[in-house]
């Protein structure tokens, strides 16, 4: 996906082994290949012993497009895909803490509900609140909300699975718009709202 500033953007994932050093030796790689890191989420996976990244990768389309080939050469890289061009879900999470006296926790408990966040800590002056979505979802919210004055905004970054197929003996991920053609057309975008 391109960005205003010539870059591109690519969703990668990975099954890593889960051992001290994997992470610094894949940012290595990537700063020695002057990929910029935009986003970052890692977790254990469902498998013993390893763990899955999720990275959006940005730099120049000819560099980041070779990504997920030069990840595969790492050791502790199980496995690596470039998700690019699949059709996918995906989602943010964000948990902000805001003042909220109760002058102004009504109005704020309202935005939350808007919002569909999830009211996860009241204290006397502030609330803290879960959202996950897509990032203009969350960035919309997070603008509305400086207003009551932000006193701590903690974003992971973007997490992203396969689409699973529609249709027997088809590989997760294929954008499947049309049944009948014999081969798959991308949708138009419409944005980037990370909805189901």
């Amino acid at each position: 996906m391109a960005q205003a500033n010539g870059h591109f953007q690519r969703p990668i994932s990975a099954l890593v082994q889960a051992k001290p050093g994997v992470l610094a030796r894949i940012s290595g790689l990537f700063r020695r290949r002057g990929f910029n890191i935009a986003s970052l989420a890692v977790g254990r996976s469902e498998r013993v012993g390893m763990s899955r990244m999720t990275f959006v990768v940005e730099g120049p389309d000819e560099v980041v497009r070779h990504v997920a080939a030069q990840l595969d050469r790492l050791i502790d890289v199980v496995e690596v895909h470039d998700i690019t061009e699949k059709n996918i879900a995906w989602r943010e999470l964000a948990l902000i803490k805001v003042s909220a006296p109760a002058a102004t926790r009504g109005e704020v408990l309202e935005l939350a509900n808007v919002y569909r966040a999830n009211v996860i800590d009241i204290g006397v002056e502030s609330l803290t609140m879960e959202i996950s979505g897509g990032r203009q979802k969350i960035d919309s919210l997070i603008e509305l909300l400086k207003k009551f004055g932000l006193r701590e905004v903690i974003r992971t970054g973007r997490v992203a699975t396969l689409r699973g197929t529609l249709v027997e003996g088809e590989d997760d991920g294929l954008f499947q718009s049309d049944a009948s053609a014999p081969t798959y057309i991308l949708p138009t975008p419409t944005g980037e709202s990370g909805s189901v």
